[in-house]
């Protein structure tokens, strides 16, 4: 072995026995091993100047072998033999000489790492032919669960639309003809047709696109359905779900009255007997559950709908958006929970309220007391909001304009209602021949009749109505101020605090969604109100030019025989306002003169007793001191008179013995006793001259005009004139001899004195037949009308 490089194999044998094999698992060989089959390891002895010797060029097919199955776990049957050491080198060697021939050699070990790698290739091509048809199986399920997630939105869909239609329309209108009615049946079905709507509206857009479930743009069309509705489902169900709770109480209003539960229940069963409902409530929850049910269905299918997909992106944004409009939507009608709670009015009695007082609401009211007095004295600062501080001043304003329009449109319309109630023209004013006050008769006539009760009607249909609906409308936003007020006092005392307990985080809580609530709401309710004020005030001008309108149309008809009818314009507005003026003067002077006549004293002519009496009390008193009985007196405690209505008195103490000046000492005629000092009005005697006597002196002639002739022109009345006793004054006969007349009432005269020919007393007879005496100055003597000289008319 001279000359070459002299290699020791190291190789333990042991004694003859049967070569046993197992297989070796050989882990990944390092970048730099040579050895990545399992050949046997060798150790050379360098010699330095052999080093740079080439391999075997076997050794550097067998290592290209290696480097290319590297990377891989390799479980080779490689047979490995162990025997013992021997004891001397030289042994040794003569050993590995003679052995060597025993170890596989290197073509052996290429071909099986070859059989090796073509069995490890199929099996790695089997795997991946199976995986790919999992995959592939994987994708299939996928997208049959999408379509089935899809068909499944749609269908329910239509079935959710079908039996909202149900209810509304079938139900409803059987519910309605059931004798009586139900009561407030209308409400529950509040807010119920634009969820309708919306729901139509989203079947619409699926059904214009004609698409099937199936195909992959169907998917994207109902993405692109939802977005675009978005905002209207939102609207619409945010409503319907804050007004839900009126929706069982109503119900449970039915639900006592079993008579009519019953036969609602058997109206529902009949119209729907394909569902298992037996009330309303069935239906009316369904929008309920429908929004809450979206955000589930399109998370369903975007679980079961590929990343890859195109319409991924758009699925998973459609996806959020019901889930943040369902906690909107639960937001909003949490807001409105609150309002409802905090905006209702009742009317308490001071009993109800003191049976609300307990220790808490005391408590709760001295904390806020002390807060408001800390403000006030500056001990504690006041949490300042600007924004909520105008929008409240804006409100106020709105509010005090609207109650200053109200009672300025109501004054107006009550002026109105009164010039309407005097009917002047259905007086007869003798206006025969005159052609002037006639045209003027017709035009008042037509005005009070069409033009003016027109104009009345539609001004409180739009213009009072309206007004008093938005005043009614402040109170619910005017109590959630005041209330949110009376949380802020109770925030501020927890403001400082830290660690709160529950019923601090409750009224703080309270406060912020108070407050949100109307720093979100009260500008769109100011603005609201604000349009509507600018609405009905020129709503209010249209009508008065409409009315003008009117009045011109029905001028002209009689403009031709009114006597400033041919004046030009600037002659005739100098005549409008003369005339004008002087039927204000005129006016004012008739208002002065009958102010004049109603403010005089009331003076009643005496029967011949109670002059008698008048006479006996001046004597015993000043003329001042005389009052008479307002309405009858009946005494209730002692030394109390009973007096009649019209009897006099004379007053001798304004005041009792107890100094009570409500009832005071008065002179009956001889009795003495006390008498109410409301029932009593002093008395003034007559300083006219009495009523004519009933004897008739008929004049000869007679001359008169009418208000409106000029003197030069007067009317000559040829004909004798008649007249007809009259009762002046009402009399309630004290006997049998007497006979009771009302005032107006015609009597006919039979005796113009009693029997013993005193003229004080004149005997009658009445419509009804009855004769008596009735007082000569009761009774008074009117024209009736003209008749032939002679003649009197007959009235019995």
């Amino acid at each position: 072995m001279e000359g070459r490089e002299r290699q020791v194999v190291f190789i333990m044998e042991v004694p003859r026995r049967p070569q046993t094999t197992f297989p070796l698992v050989l882990p990944k060989p390092p970048s730099h091993s040579l050895s990545a089959l399992g050949d046997i390891d060798t150790v050379t002895k360098k010699d330095p100047m052999k080093e740079k010797l080439p391999e075997p060029s076997n050794r550097t097919a067998m290592k290209e072998d290696k480097v290319s199955s590297e990377g891989e776990m390799l479980k080779l049957n490689v047979p490995v033999f162990v025997e013992p050491p021997s004891d001397s080198s030289e042994d040794l060697d003569t050993k590995s000489e003679h052995r060597m021939p025993r170890v596989p050699s290197q073509d052996s070990f290429s071909e099986e790492s070859l059989i090796s790698e073509e069995r490890l290739a199929e099996e790695a091509e089997e795997a991946r032919r199976k995986a790919e048809e999992e995959e592939v199986a994987a994708k299939q399920r996928m997208a049959q669960r999408q379509v089935m997630a899809i068909e499944e939105l749609v269908q329910s869909e239509r079935n959710y639309l079908r039996l909202l239609q149900l209810s509304t329309v079938t139900i409803r209108s059987s519910l309605q003809k059931l004798q009586p009615p139900p009561d407030n049946l209308d409400s529950m079905f509040l807010y119920i047709d634009a969820v309708i709507d919306v729901s139509g509206r989203l079947l619409s857009l699926l059904d214009q696109r004609q698409v099937q479930p199936g195909d992959p743009l169907f998917l994207e069309t109902v993405c692109n359905a939802f977005l675009s509705l978005s905002s209207d489902i939102e609207a619409a169900y945010k409503e319907y779900l804050s007004h839900y709770s009126n929706v069982t109480e109503v119900e449970n209003s039915y639900k006592q009255k079993e008579r009519l539960w019953n036969e609602m229940v058997r109206v529902i069963k009949a119209a729907a007997p394909d569902v298992n409902a037996s009330s309303l409530s069935f239906f009316l929850v369904m929008p309920v559950q429908r929004i809450a049910r979206y955000p589930l269905l399109l998370q369903t299918i975007q679980k079961h709908t590929e990343p890859t997909h195109p319409a991924y992106a758009l699925l998973q944004q459609t996806a959020h958006t019901s889930i943040a409009l369902n906690c909107r939507i639960n937001e909003y009608k949490r807001f409105r929970e609150v309002a409802d709670k905090y905006r209702k009015t009742e009317t308490l009695t001071i009993k109800d309220k003191i049976y609300r007082l307990n220790t808490r609401s005391i408590a709760k009211k001295t904390a806020r007391l002390s807060q408001q007095l800390k403000h006030e004295t500056g001990m504690a600062t006041r949490l300042v909001d600007e924004e909520f501080d105008a929008l409240e001043g804006f409100f106020n304003v709105l509010e005090n304009g609207i109650l200053d329009l109200l009672e300025n449109v109501e004054a107006y319309l009550n002026h109105l209602q009164g010039f309407l109630a005097c009917k002047t023209e259905e007086f007869d004013l003798d206006m025969d021949g005159e052609k002037t006050p006639i045209c003027y008769k017709e035009i008042t006539t037509a005005l009070r009749q069409w033009v003016l009760p027109t104009f009345e009607k539609r001004m409180r249909t739009l213009i009072h109505k309206p007004l008093c609906a938005l005043r009614d409308l402040m109170v619910g936003p005017r109590n959630l101020i005041r209330k949110r007020l009376d949380k802020l006092l109770d925030y501020e005392v927890i403001e400082a605090k830290t660690n709160l307990s529950y019923d601090e985080q409750a009224v703080a809580s309270t406060y912020r969604t108070i407050n949100t609530l109307l720093l979100k709401e009260l500008p769109q309710f100011n603005g609201l109100a604000l349009q509507m004020i600018w609405s009905m005030l020129g709503t209010f001008t249209c009508l008065h030019k409409d009315l003008a309108s009117d009045m011109e149309q029905l001028f002209q008809s009689f403009a031709q025989q009114l006597p400033h009818s041919g004046l030009q314009p600037a002659a005739f507005w100098v005549w409008a306002e003369t005339a004008v003026l002087e039927g204000v003067r005129r006016l004012e002077t008739l208002c002065q003169s009958v102010e004049d006549t109603l403010n005089a004293p009331v003076v009643q002519p005496l029967s011949p007793s109670s002059q008698r009496r008048l006479k006996q009390l001046t004597d015993r008193h000043d003329s001042g001191k005389i009052y008479q009985v307002m309405a009858r007196v009946v005494g209730s405690r002692d030394l109390d008179l009973n007096l009649e209505k019209g009897e006099l008195v004379a007053v001798v103490s304004e005041a009792d013995t107890r100094g009570d000046k409500r009832r005071w000492l008065v002179d009956a005629g001889g009795r003495r006793g006390y008498a109410p000092s409301s029932k009593l009005i002093r008395y003034h005697q007559a300083t006219d001259d009495p009523p004519p006597s009933p004897h008739l002196m008929l004049p000869v002639s007679g001359i008169r005009r009418h208000s409106y002739t000029p003197e030069s022109n007067l009317l000559r009345v040829m004909s004798q004139p008649c007249f007809q006793v009259m009762a002046a004054y009402d009399f309630t006969a004290r006997g049998s001899h007497e006979v009771s007349v009302r005032a107006g009432e015609p009597v006919l005269i039979l005796e113009p004195h009693d029997k013993r020919g005193n003229p004080e007393w004149s005997l009658v007879k009445i419509r009804s037949g009855q004769r008596g005496y009735v007082p000569s100055n009761y009774l008074t003597i009117i024209p009736v009308g003209p008749g032939p000289t002679g003649t009197y008319p007959h009235f019995f």
